[in-house]
């Protein structure tokens, strides 16, 4: 298992453990993570799984797709370290990453 921390826009942070090979998204719903919507369950057609990944991770994660980019287009405040949750497969390397939820989705 995986480790991921999730902070809500207020900073309070929940850390849960991740299967590999699912994605962030399933991870937030699999834990009733608060502020991770997934209207569109995984489909990247929305933009209600946005996250702002830690400086630390950007790195350490591929880079959007154009779909994923195009989706962002629709999310609330979006800032460079902006991603959709959908897009980003967990697997071992990613032990320890932090996530932060932004105030609502869009």
């Amino acid at each position: 298992m995986t480790s991921v921390t999730f902070i809500d826009a207020q900073g309070a942070a929940r850390t849960v453990a991740a299967d590999d090979g699912a994605t962030l998204m399933e991870t937030a719903v699999r834990n009733a993570i608060p502020g991770i919507e997934a209207e569109c369950g995984g489909a990247c057609a929305c933009a209600t799984c946005h996250v702002y990944v830690d400086e630390g991770w950007q790195d350490r994660l591929p880079p959007p797709q154009s779909m994923e980019e195009d989706m962002l287009d629709f999310a609330y405040d979006v800032r460079p370290n902006s991603r959709l949750a959908c897009q980003i497969r967990i697997r071992p390397e990613l032990d320890g990453l932090v996530v932060t939820t932004p105030e609502r989705q869009a």
